[in-house]
C-alpha cells in the first residue's frame, strides 16, 4: 500500500546516506526513556540500537525525514520489512556485547521477541521513533513531525501503529489519535511497560 506523504516546509525526507543523523537525533531523544536505559543500562546502548535501525533498517527500507538537526522520525510504510537480517543480529550482539554487556543482549532479544508476537498483522503504518532535540522541544516541532504520515494515513483510511516506551509520552500521543491496544508488553517480569499504541483513520 502507497501512502501519498507531504511533508511541510522545513521537513526533508532522507535516505541511507543520512541515516547516521537521522539515528543520533532519535537517539539522543530517549537518553532518558524508562524502557530502553532498563533495557540497556546506558546511553551508549542506546546510541548503538537506534544506529543501527538507522543504517540498516528504516534508512534503507523505511521512510525516514527529519527537521533540520532538530528532530527526526522512522516509520515503515505498510507491507515494508523491519526485520533484521542475520547479519544485523550479529551486529547488535557485537555492538551491545561492547556497549551494554552480555545481559544486554539477552533483554534485546527477549524485547524483539515480546514486540514481534505482539505486532498486528494489518496493514498499518509503524511507527518506530520520533525524536525531538532537548533545545527543540515545547516548540511544536513533535506534532509538525508526526502529523504528515498520520494526514496520509487518514486520506487512505490506514492505520497507524507504535509501541510507546515512556508513559510521559502517552498524553501526546492519545492527543495525536493514538488509543492504548491491549495490556503493556514486558519482556521480562521486572521491565517497564513498553504499551501498544493504535491510531485508526479519520
Amino acid at each position: 500500500m502507497e501512502l501519498s506523504i507531504e511533508l511541510p516546509e522545513g521537513i526533508r525526507r532522507t535516505g541511507p546516506a543520512e541515516a547516521q543523523r537521522i539515528g543520533e537525533i532519535t537517539a539522543e531523544a530517549f537518553r532518558d526513556d524508562p524502557f530502553n536505559l532498563w533495557l540497556f543500562r546506558n546511553f551508549a546502548g542506546i546510541r548503538a540500537l537506534f544506529l543501527l535501525q538507522a543504517k540498516r533498517v528504516y534508512g534503507p527500507r523505511g521512510f525516514c525525514y527529519s527537521a533540520g538537526d532538530d528532530g527526526a522520525c522512522m516509520w515503515m510504510m505498510p507491507g515494508g520489512d523491519n526485520a533484521f537480517r542475520t547479519g544485523d543480529y550479529l551486529r547488535f550482539a557485537a555492538n551491545t556485547l561492547f556497549a551494554s554487556g552480555p545481559g544486554a543482549i539477552g533483554r534485546g532479544l527477549k524485547t524483539g521477541q515480546a514486540m514481534e508476537a505482539r505486532h498486528p498483522d494489518f496493514p498499518h503504518a509503524y511507527l518506530f521513533s520520533i525524536g525531538v532535540r532537548q533545545r527543540a522541544r515545547g516548540t511544536g516541532l513533535g506534532r509538525r513531525l508526526i502529523t504528515p504520515v498520520l494526514d496520509a494515513c487518514d486520506r487512505t483510511q490506514t492505520r497507524a501503529y507504535l509501541e510507546n516506551s515512556n508513559p510521559a509520552n502517552a498524553g501526546f500521543y492519545a492527543s495525536c489519535g493514538f488509543a492504548v491496544l491491549g495490556e503493556p508488553i514486558h519482556p521480562t517480569p521486572d521491565s517497564p511497560p513498553l504499551q501498544p499504541m493504535i491510531r485508526e483513520p479519520r
